[in-house]
């Protein structure tokens, strides 16, 4: 199983992970990332994986 944990601290609001993983990732107010699903399984685990790999802040963390 997929978990998913993001550091907000780190986010820089590049929404690289909003764009990658649209079901998993959004946005809050600020512009800051904010996770959806914790376990996302299937197509969106593929695109959560994904997304860590694009940010630019490396705040996704992934765990198999």
């Amino acid at each position: 199983m997929t978990r998913i944990s993001v550091d907000t601290g780190k986010c820089i609001g590049a929404a690289q992970c909003v764009l990658t993983a649209p079901t998993v990732f959004d946005q809050n107010d600020d512009g800051f990332v904010e996770l959806l699903q914790q376990a996302p399984d299937g197509a969106e685990s593929r695109s959560a994986r994904m997304a860590a790999s694009v940010c630019p802040a490396q705040a996704i963390t992934v765990r198999e």
